[in-house]
């Protein structure tokens, strides 16, 4: 049996941009990424603290230290320029890993920058 279980978080980022004239998904910025172990291309669930909107999307990363999460395709009709979001990463672990797992949190200030990882 496997768990599914929370990876890694990007907390409180601010969105950047939005564009609905995209095939879809979230550019985020790839410090960010790494900082929080998203992978290009992986899932995530967004929620958008500003108007409770929640949406599965995919990753492509962004230039390393722009600060840039931008909104893509449909799901930019679900958010609008500063509008603070957490960005959730899971995983699939078994018993065992799951006991042992430390998500990587990292949390953002107003520009998307790390305040602090956890």
């Amino acid at each position: 049996m496997f768990l599914k279980l929370l990876k890694g978080k990007l907390h409180r980022a601010t969105v950047t941009e939005v564009k609905s004239d995209y095939p879809g998904s979230i550019q985020i910025d790839s410090t960010l990424m790494e900082a929080a172990g998203i992978l290009p291309y992986e899932s995530v669930l967004v929620a958008d603290l500003n108007n409770g909107n929640r949406f599965e999307t995919y990753v492509v990363p962004a230039k390393a230290d722009s600060g840039r999460v931008v909104i893509l395709g449909a799901a930019a009709l679900l958010a609008k320029p500063k509008d603070i979001v957490i960005i959730l990463n899971f995983g699939l672990f078994t018993p065992d890993e799951a006991k042992k797992l430390k998500p990587k949190i990292v949390l953002l200030d107003e520009n998307n920058r790390i305040k602090q990882a956890l």
